[in-house]
C-alpha cells in the first residue's frame, strides 16, 4: 500500500495543510462494519486503504459523537466520546493510528455553536431555576407579552420557524437551528474553557486538524434589550452587514474566541490546524483565517459560481487574494454534505440559483430532467480545474465515484430537520448523504453487510469503487491520476494566469504554475484549439489539435 511523504510543497511538517487534499467522511454513509446499516468508524479504518491508494493526505470526519441525530450529528450530546452506535474511543485510536501508518492525518468536526439538548449540561440548565449558573451556560430569557408568552425576539432558526422554545417554567432558550440544538452562551468562562479541553482531548488522541462548524456564529449581542431584526431577517452572506455589527452572525469578538483557541493548537508539534465554516461576506472572510485564529477558511464561492470562465477567474482571483491578505492559502471545495453534489447540479441548466436546485429538489429531480452525461462531464473538467489551484482542496466523499445527488427519496425517507422546519418547502441534504456503493452487488452495494439508514437507487452500483477500478475512464481513475501528479508537480503556492482576455471571454480559462505545469479549461460549448506542450491528463479524450468542449488538460511545457 502506498505510503505517503510530506505533501509537495510543503516545507515543513507544520505547513502540511498549505497545498493538501483533505477527503471529507460521513461516518454514518461510509462504511459499515457491522451490518447495522449505520456507517462506523471501524468501517472507516477499514476504507483508509482505499483512501490511501487515492492519494488523499488527510481524511476529515464529521461528527461522530454520540448524538440523537436531530441534525444529522451535529447535535452533539458529548463532545469527549464516540457514539456507541459509531464505536468506542478505542476503536478511533486504532483508525488514527491505521492512519498514521498509511500516511495519513486525521481532522475531526467541531460544533461549538450549539450542543444537543441531551447534553449533561443542557439536562442540568432544564432542571436549574431562571438565572442559575447552569442557565448561563446557554442562552436563557424572559419572553415578552403580558405573560412572557411571546419569544423575546423575532430571530428565526436557520431551519425554519422561531429560534426560541418555551420550557415548562416559562423561560425561552435560544436555538440558531433545530430546538434539539440550543445555543451556548460563549461569554460564559466555563463554555470557553470546556473547548479548550475539548480540543486538547482529541490533539492528544492525535488528531492534526479541526473543521469547526458555524464558525462565525458563536460570539452574540446578548445585552439588553435584546434586538430585534426587523426587516433583515435573511442570514446569507451578502444581507450581513460588513461591520460586524449583526447580533448573531460574524461579530468581530468571535476572533478572541478563535486567538484562544490558537493558543491551544500552539502548543503542540507540530500546531494543530484548523478551517472555519463561516458563511459570511468575503471581505470578513480573511479574518478567520488568520495565523493568529483558525489558520483556513473555507471559500464557497467557487462552490457557488457558475462553470464559467470570466466568473470562475474573478472567483480564483479573489479567493488567493484573501489568502495571502490573512496569510494563509484559499480552499476549494465542490461538493460537501450540505450541498447538492456537483456532478447534478452541473447537469441542471446553466445559471440555476439556490431556490431553483430546491424546487428542483421537491420535484424529485424530475422538473427539469438533469442531463447527467453533461453534468458529468463538466463535474470532470471542474475537477481538475479545482486540484490545479494553489491551496487546500477539500473532496467530499463518493466525488471521486462521480456520483449524482439522490433526489428521488421518499418524503417518508428524510431525516434532515430542514424538510419539516421548512414546512415542506426544503426538501434537505439527504440526497447527498445516500451511503456511498463499493461494490456493484450485495444488500448495499457493499456499504455493509444489512441495509443502509438512508436507501440507496438502485443503479447504485454502477458506480461501485470496485466497478470503476481499473476503467481508466471511470471517475474513480481520473481522482487517481490527478492526485498523484498533483503530488509530483506542485512546487509552490504561486499562479499566473496564461490565456488572454478574449480567450477567458470565450470560455477559455489557462493558467500556469511553476514549473511549467499549464491548466487550460474549455468551459463553453464550441472546441478550441490545444495548447502545445506534454499532455499530462484530461478530464476527457482529446482530438487531434483540440481541446473539446466542457474538457480541462493539465499539460507540462518548457
Amino acid at each position: 500500500m502506498t505510503q505517503h511523504p510530506t505533501p509537495a510543497g510543503a516545507p515543513n511538517d507544520a505547513d502540511w495543510w498549505r497545498q493538501a487534499v483533505i477527503y471529507q467522511v460521513y461516518p454514518r454513509s461510509f462504511a459499515d462494519s457491522d451490518g447495522d446499516g449505520l456507517g462506523d468508524i471501524a468501517g472507516v479504518t477499514s476504507r483508509l486503504p482505499y483512501l490511501a491508494d487515492l492519494g488523499v493526505d488527510a481524511v476529515w470526519l464529521s461528527p461522530f459523537y454520540p448524538s440523537e441525530l436531530a441534525d444529522g450529528g451535529y447535535d452533539v450530546a458529548d463532545y469527549r466520546d464516540v457514539d456507541p452506535r459509531l464505536g468506542t474511543l478505542d476503536e478511533f485510536d486504532t483508525m488514527v493510528a491505521s492512519a498514521r501508518r498509511l500516511g495519513l492525518k486525521i481532522m475531526v468536526d467541531i460544533v461549538p455553536n450549539h450542543s444537543s439538548d441531551q447534553h449533561r449540561w443542557f439536562q442540568e440548565a432544564l432542571a436549574a431555576e431562571a438565572g442559575s449558573a447552569a442557565r448561563d451556560r446557554y442562552v436563557f430569557r424572559d419572553g415578552k407579552g403580558a405573560a412572557g408568552e411571546l419569544p423575546p425576539t423575532d430571530w428565526p432558526s436557520s431551519f425554519g420557524g422561531p429560534a426560541w422554545t418555551r420550557v415548562p417554567d416559562g423561560q425561552w432558550y435560544l436555538h440558531l437551528y433545530a430546538p434539539e440544538q440550543p445555543d451556548f452562551n460563549w461569554d460564559n468562562p466555563e463554555v470557553r474553557e470546556d473547548f479548550h479541553h475539548t480540543l486538547r482531548f482529541w490533539s492528544d488522541r492525535g488528531v492534526s486538524g479541526f473543521r469547526i462548524d458555524v464558525a462565525h456564529g458563536l460570539a452574540k449581542d446578548l445585552s439588553e434589550p435584546l434586538r430585534d431584526l426587523g426587516e433583515a431577517l435573511s442570514y446569507q452572506p451578502d444581507a450581513l452587514p460588513d461591520d460586524g455589527s449583526h447580533p448573531l452572525w460574524d461579530r468581530d469578538a468571535v476572533h478572541g474566541i478563535y486567538r484562544g483557541w490558537r493558543q491551544v493548537f500552539d502548543a503542540y508539534d507540530p500546531p494543530r490546524f484548523a478551517v472555519a465554516e463561516a458563511w459570511v461576506r468575503a471581505s470578513r472572510r480573511t479574518a478567520y483565517a488568520s495565523p493568529n485564529g483558525l489558520g483556513q477558511a473555507f471559500n464557497f464561492d467557487f462552490l457557488g459560481a457558475r462553470l464559467n470562465a470570466p466568473e470562475l477567474r474573478s472567483t480564483i482571483d479573489s479567493a488567493l487574494a484573501d489568502a495571502r491578505g490573512a496569510g494563509a492559502t484559499s480552499t476549494w471545495v465542490l461538493s460537501n454534505h450540505d450541498v447538492v453534489r456537483h456532478p447534478s447540479r452541473y447537469a441542471l441548466p446553466d445559471g440555476y440559483t439556490k431556490p431553483d436546485i430546491e424546487a428542483w429538489l421537491r420535484t424529485d429531480g424530475q422538473q427539469p430532467t438533469p442531463d447527467r452525461e453533461s453534468g458529468l462531464r463538466k463535474a470532470r473538467a471542474a475537477t481538475l480545474l479545482m486540484l490545479a489551484l494553489p491551496g487546500s482542496a477539500y473532496v467530499y466523499q463518493g466525488e471521486e465515484l462521480g456520483l449524482p445527488e439522490v433526489a428521488d427519496l421518499a418524503r417518508e425517507d428524510l431525516r434532515d430537520p430542514m424538510w419539516v422546519r421548512s414546512g415542506g418547502r426544503v426538501k434537505g441534504r439527504d440526497g447527498c448523504r445516500v451511503p456511498l456503493p463499493w461494490t456493484r452487488d450485495g444488500a448495499s452495494f457493499g456499504f455493509g453487510a444489512g441495509g443502509s439508514w438512508l436507501p440507496q437507487p438502485a443503479d447504485w452500483g454502477t458506480y461501485a469503487a470496485d466497478v470503476q477500478r481499473g476503467d481508466k475512464d471511470s471517475a474513480l481513475e481520473l481522482y487517481r491520476a490527478a492526485l498523484r501528479l498533483r503530488r509530483a508537480l506542485v512546487v509552490d503556492e504561486t499562479l499566473e494566469w496564461a490565456g488572454t482576455d478574449l480567450q477567458t471571454e470565450r470560455g477559455l480559462l489557462h493558467f500556469a504554475r511553476t514549473g511549467g505545469w499549464h491548466t487550460v479549461g474549455n468551459l463553453s460549448d464550441e472546441p478550441a484549439p490545444l495548447p502545445e506542450g506534454e499532455i499530462l491528463l484530461a478530464s476527457a479524450p482529446l482530438p487531434d489539435g483540440q481541446l473539446p468542449p466542457w474538457t480541462t488538460v493539465w499539460l507540462r511545457t518548457g
